[in-house]
């Protein structure tokens, strides 16, 4: 190599060598230099879990240089946990929705939604109970649930409703309707929780991986039936409004003028 008035001059005397090892590849994600670090899951745990741990692993040994990201089963299972919050809240809201354009009221549908944390609360018992995980199947089964145990204070409610028209108070009202429904609401109930049966028993060919599904149904329904019964009739002595009374009154005067109009009507045409 020559400088600028041509003498020779050697590369030593410039440059310094440094002898290193690399990898055969280099691995790239989302554009960025990448490493894949993969485990196998120990015997009781989830996916859940091992996302968990290497999420916390990663920040107690990664600076804010690095970024971390799933892959494989990993990624697909927080994709799902995350749409199946999206759908259960979506579902909470539509049947709300639906419910208050039913019963014209935005008071008598959150009374009814009360069985719904009641059948979640049962459903997750039940999982920790027979010790099960909560898992993508049990989620749609917590999903399938605000259906399911709606309808029991549909019942109530609605029967309520319409005995209160007829000038009893609300308290004795709910009580009635209470023990008027308590055969439909038995019937229905454990016709679902035995449909679920089969499930949560892991009957059949490849069934094991349902077993979630199952035991929160079959725990919802059941931990739900007997605290709706003793829960819901109180939750609606205390929000229920006192518009159904009102009618009822207005509907007795209404019903009196008319019978006053018309006896005078007959008493005209006596004359």
């Amino acid at each position: 190599m020559k400088n600028n008035a041509g003498q020779m001059i050697s590369l030593d005397n410039i440059t310094t060598a440094e002898e290193s090892t690399t990898p055969p590849s280099i691995f790239h994600f989302n554009r960025y230099k990448s490493a894949t670090i993969s485990a196998s899951l120990q015997e009781g745990h989830t996916i859940g879990d091992g996302v968990e741990e290497m999420n916390r692993i990663a920040q107690k040994v990664l600076d804010e240089s690095f970024t971390t990201s799933l892959t494989g089963t990993a990624r697909d299972f927080a994709e799902s946990s995350s749409n199946t919050s999206f759908a259960f809240l979506l579902a909470l809201g539509l049947i709300y929705l639906i419910l208050a354009a039913q019963f014209e009221s935005f008071r008598d549908p959150f009374i009814i939604m009360i069985t719904v944390p009641l059948a979640l609360a049962g459903a997750l018992l039940s999982l920790w109970i027979f010790g099960q995980t909560l898992n993508i199947f049990s989620q749609i089964g917590m999903i399938m649930l605000i259906g399911l145990v709606t309808k029991n204070g549909i019942l109530i409610v609605e029967f309520s409703n319409q005995t209160r028209k007829k000038g009893i108070e609300k308290n004795e009202a709910v009580l009635y309707a209470a023990g008027q429904r308590l055969r439909p609401i038995l019937m229905t109930s454990m016709a679902m929780a035995l449909g679920a049966l089969p499930i949560a028993l892991s009957l059949g060919a490849a069934a094991t991986s349902r077993i979630p599904l199952g035991i929160v149904i079959v725990g919802g329904i059941i931990f739900s039936l007997i605290l709706t019964l003793y829960i819901l009739p109180c939750i609606y002595s205390d929000l229920s409004s006192r518009k159904k009374r009102k009618e009822f009154e207005e509907m007795l005067e209404e019903e009196n003028k008319e019978s006053g109009q018309h006896k005078l009507e007959e008493a005209r045409m006596q004359h």
